[in-house]
């Protein structure tokens, strides 16, 4: 019968329809402002005593709390809040409570109900110009990255003038001079010469004192700016590295000024988590233990980070075999014998050659490997101006994790072992494998970007929505009655199938993303506005009612497709070259260019069916 769908096809529709609404109903449900607390390691339990003394002191400063919540492993602590104002107040009080030991970040906790989180249902993600999502402002200490130089290039001396039978004392002193003392002057300009070859970059000048023969080795200024630069480089590409194992959709991630770099992780829920994993500055060093009889200037003393070895701690060598920035891979796992944690590494090509050089020349001693981390003290002192002041001292803590017999030479691929739980050796394997920070970073500033700073964002972009909306409603309906109507109805049919298949798809939406649903709302009409053109012109040909309906639908879809892909590939284009804001544009207009082909043509025919179709018409209310 013309103009008539079979049941199947309105069920579909239907069910279609209703799934939509299912997915897109979450969006209703705003989040909780929330503080998380998780411990610096990724082994630190949260219990009732850390709940007790943020409860206490959130009471004790009037601050309203809700839903305290321990997560399934344990780990971390989730507190809500009923002012979002009061969250950076929260978030300084619960930190100075619990102290040094833990990570304490802004949050938004999602208020979505069971029923429909349990069907898969999330609400969509926001960029940071609306609402959720959280802004690190993090600085490079690149002074310790000089120092860092400083110290491989004093090593470095070391090895090569022992090479090459050069005997004298090489020191590395406070101001970051590396000096040679020799006792003859052919020795001394034997050693000029062997460091000016080796390191070239390397400013040497020499000096003569009582008896003693002296050369002293500066890193020039042009290698200075050298050095932090790629200090603060290489921390960019790791950052980029972590936030991609974090999972995080459109990051941003990009350097400002001399040595700080921005990060934002848009819709991102753990923050505490994301905020371990970039500021952890933890970094192995393997070395070989120190022999008995070697002289203290050759040999450090350091403490095992477990109780495996003794509490004694061991002397290791000075000079380092490898760092962690020769891991080219590292897994977590476990050990099959003993069935404790380990991390299985593969180290690059030149990584390799060295572990296999040194150890093969060292078999039956001892290699220690070294677990450093960077933390923080904090202290509270007294400004001018009489505010309490927050002093974070930063440090590095350095424990001997493994100590093992080399049995045999070492190559690029080996485990270590010590670790204390699967989750710290799967923290240590994920920080290893994107990458070691080439110098320790400081949190300068960190906020979430919700309705107390994107509220406006918020009210403008949902504002131009529902003119455009209504402005199309207006339109449609004046000037194609009951067609618009049929219309219209399609048209939020297909806003709520826009945003519940990016809530599906976990896309952010953004300022840009708004953008593009507004460009939806006119192209979703625009196919219906061919539709019913051609079914007017149709109605003047003296075609009957039923058959210009159905030549009208029928003739017109060939030109709605050729438009609409004809934009489709244009928003594919947009997302495969854009970047940030650019992207979210692409995949707004994307999704909304699917589904209004749905909505403008297999739905607004649905309900113009229901309505005329099967029936014995002589005019068209069009």
């Amino acid at each position: 019968m013309l103009n008539k769908y079979p049941w199947w096809k309105n069920a579909l529709i239907l069910l279609v329809v209703s799934l939509g609404l299912f997915y897109a109903a979450p969006n209703l449900y705003s989040p909780d402002p929330a503080i998380q607390v998780s411990g610096e390691s990724s082994g630190t339990q949260i219990g009732n005593g850390e709940l007790d003394k943020i409860s206490a002191a959130l009471d004790e400063a009037s601050i309203a709390h809700f839903g305290e919540s321990v997560s399934a492993k344990g780990n971390s602590a989730l507190i809500r809040l009923k002012d979002r104002d009061q969250q950076l107040t929260a978030q300084k009080l619960i930190q100075r409570a619990l102290g040094d030991g833990y990570i304490v970040a802004l949050n938004l906790a999602p208020t979505t109900p069971d029923w429909l989180t349990s069907g898969g249902g999330q609400p969509m993600k926001l960029g940071l110009d609306l609402s959720g999502g959280v802004h690190f402002l993090l600085e490079v200490d690149t002074a310790s990255a000089i120092i860092n130089r400083q110290e491989f290039y004093s090593t470095g001396i070391k090895r090569v003038l022992r090479s090459e039978r050069v005997r004298g004392l090489v020191q590395l002193q406070e101001n970051g001079e590396i000096t040679g003392r020799f006792s003859t002057e052919e020795l001394r300009d034997k050693a000029v010469r062997s460091i000016r070859n080796e390191y070239s970059e390397l400013q040497v000048s020499k000096t003569d004192e009582a008896e003693e023969f002296v050369l002293t080795a500066v890193i020039g200024e042009q290698t200075r700016k050298e050095i932090e630069s790629y200090a603060v480089e290489q921390n960019l590409t790791t950052l980029r590295n972590r936030v991609n194992e974090l999972g995080v959709s459109e990051p941003l991630v990009q350097r400002q000024g001399k040595n700080r770099i921005v990060v934002e992780l848009p819709g991102i829920q753990d923050t505490a988590e994301a905020k371990r994993i970039l500021g952890k500055t933890a970094n192995l060093e393997f070395r070989l233990e120190a022999r008995y009889d070697a002289p203290q200037s050759e040999r450090q003393q350091f403490e095992f980070r477990s109780d495996e070895y003794g509490s004694s701690g061991a002397w290791l060598e000075r000079d380092v075999v490898i760092t962690g920035e020769r891991v080219a891979n590292a897994q977590a796992g476990f050990d099959q014998q003993t069935g404790q944690a380990q991390v299985n590494i593969t180290l690059d090509s030149e990584g390799g050659a060295l572990m296999h050089r040194i150890t093969r020349h060292n078999i039956n001693r001892r290699l220690g490997v070294l677990f450093i981390e960077r933390k923080n003290r904090t202290s509270y002192a007294v400004a001018e101006d009489g505010t309490e002041k927050v002093i974070k001292t930063p440090y590095d803590e350095k424990h001997i994790i493994s100590l093992a017999t080399i049995k045999d030479a070492l190559g690029v691929q080996f485990r270590i072992t010590g670790l204390e739980s699967p989750a710290e050796a799967a923290e240590l394997a994920l920080l290893l494998r994107a990458g070691a920070l080439a110098a320790p970073i400081d949190f300068v500033e960190e906020r979430t970007v919700g309705p107390s700073l994107g509220a406006e964002n918020i009210k403008q972009g949902v504002l131009s929505v529902q003119i455009g909306l209504a402005m199309v409603a207006l339109f449609m309906v004046a000037y194609y009655r009951v067609f618009g109507v049929a219309a219209v109805i399609a048209l939020s049919a297909n806003m709520v199938l826009l945003v519940a298949i990016m809530s599906a798809l976990s896309a952010t939406l953004t300022l840009p993303g708004i953008a593009g649903i507004v460009l939806t709302v006119g192209m979703a009409v625009d196919a219906n506005v061919l539709i019913f053109a051609r079914i007017r012109e149709e109605l003047k040909n003296r075609a009957s009612p039923q058959q210009a309906i159905s030549s009208g639908f029928d003739r017109a879809f060939v030109t709605i497709m050729d438009a609409n892909i004809t934009t489709l590939l244009v928003a594919v284009i947009l997302y495969a070259v854009g970047t940030g804001p650019v992207k979210g544009f692409a995949v707004t207009l994307s999704i909304g260019i699917l589904t209004s082909m749905f909505t403008a043509i297999m739905g607004t025919r649905a309900i113009i069916n229901l309505i005329y179709g099967g029936r014995r018409i002589s005019k068209l209310a069009i």
